[in-house]
């Protein structure tokens, strides 16, 4: 049998600075391509094809780490076919340890593993993908999941707002984040919003460039 394998930008252990998992020291693992180019993207350098690398070394990477968790990113990981093998593979080198898949929502989420955590960032409007969203994975959010949104306006604010509700996001799944373009929208903006919308959502900031590390 082939052994599996994929494309990898990088990989480096650091602080999470997204997600519930915020401030956990993480394995990561950025795997190479993009089909959305958000005008906000700051990992552009996860584009070009990146270097082929087999599932087996890096399950054997994250075995010897660590770090609590693991994050697979991109990118966009489920773009590769050696995807499902690789998040199988890295779960369960964990030996129990929390693995998480970042993923745009523009594919379908039902390929990310029953263990294995999903962070689905959904683009909004004022990113210029939002149209490219698959809506359909709203519904197939599991209760261990989480979704981001990335706001940039107000008019993210309200379109992020109207998905929250008319989905009951946050019964649906473990947590909604709201967070925001720093250079767009001021955290203190945002959480008033949030707080005058009644919304039941997490603001979050990018802790890792809060605290200066990769």
């Amino acid at each position: 049998m082939k052994s599996k394998s994929v494309f990898v930008t990088e990989t480096f252990t650091s602080i999470q600075g997204e997600s519930t998992w915020a401030g956990t020291p993480c394995f990561f693992i950025r795997l190479s391509g993009c089909n959305l180019r958000c005008r906000y993207c700051d990992s552009t350098h996860s584009y070009p094809c990146g270097r082929k690398t087999l599932v087996a070394s890096l399950a054997r990477q994250f075995a010897a780490s660590s770090a609590a968790i693991a994050e697979i990113t991109g990118g966009e990981p489920l773009l590769q076919p050696g995807f499902r093998a690789l998040a199988l593979a890295i779960w369960t080198a964990g030996g129990g340890r929390p693995v998480l898949v970042e993923t745009n929502g523009s594919k379908n989420i039902s390929a990310i593993p029953e263990g294995v955590i999903a962070v689905m960032d959904l683009k909004c409007p004022d990113s210029g993908e939002s149209e490219a969203m698959d809506l359909e994975n709203l519904a197939r959010l599991r209760a261990h999941d989480e979704v981001k949104f990335v706001i940039s306006s107000r008019r993210d604010f309200v379109w992020a707002r109207r998905l929250v509700v008319k989905n009951d996001l946050a019964r649906r799944c473990h947590a909604v984040l709201f967070s925001p373009v720093q250079e767009r929208v001021a955290a203190n903006v945002l959480a008033a919003w949030v707080i005058e919308a009644g919304l039941p959502v997490r603001v979050q900031v990018q802790l890792h460039k809060v605290l200066g590390v990769l």
